[in-house]
């Protein structure tokens, strides 16, 4: 029996496929730090259960939706004046973690509350992540809530895949957002 990055044995897969694992977990930590850190407006992240999530703010963009088959429309920001972006991955080896429903809210310095807003998974080319364009009423600081709930998909291994079984909630406080549309 191998042992995961967390310790565990695990009974569905050998020492070589959980090392892949960690290098992947890693070079996607690579590329989030770099997203949050470097490209974003702001970011963060935090351990939260089985899970590490982070988050990045930008102004909102445009982006690409299918339209019908093998036809994409461009689509441009309406009303909305920032872009929010929610990683998550695994507290163990760090790879993000794919079907999750995720809700996110935000509230204002004065109370106010956005939300909750379903995050979708979004396709990048730099790194896979939920988000989506959301409006705030204006630049400041607001408190980041993040929902997560327990993922339906199946799982192999009869110890690690144990996990994600619990609704988890993050917070981030102090999150300063700039507004405006790319």
């Amino acid at each position: 029996m191998s042992r995961n990055p967390s310790g565990q044995p695990s009974d569905e897969a050998d020492k070589k496929q959980l090392e892949m694992a960690k290098e992947e977990g890693e070079a996607y930590h690579r590329s989030l730090l770099y997203m949050a850190n470097e490209v974003a407006d702001t970011g963060g992240q935090q351990h939260c259960g089985d899970y590490i999530v982070a988050y990045a703010l930008e102004k909102a963009e445009g982006m690409y939706v299918l339209h019908s088959e093998g036809k994409f429309e461009w689509v441009e920001p309406s009303e909305e004046n920032c872009h929010l972006e929610i990683s998550v991955s695994d507290a163990g080896d760090k790879r993000f973690i794919p079907h999750l429903y995720i809700e996110a809210r935000l509230t204002a310095s004065d109370g106010e509350q956005m939300g909750p807003f379903e995050m979708p998974f979004l396709w990048h080319p730099g790194l896979f992540h939920y988000g989506r364009n959301i409006r705030v009423p204006g630049a400041g600081c607001y408190t980041l809530h993040v929902r997560i709930a327990p993922p339906h998909f199946m799982r192999h291994d009869r110890t690690n895949g144990q996990r994600y079984a619990h609704t988890v909630c993050a917070e981030f406080k102090q999150v300063p957002i700039k507004t405006g549309q790319e």
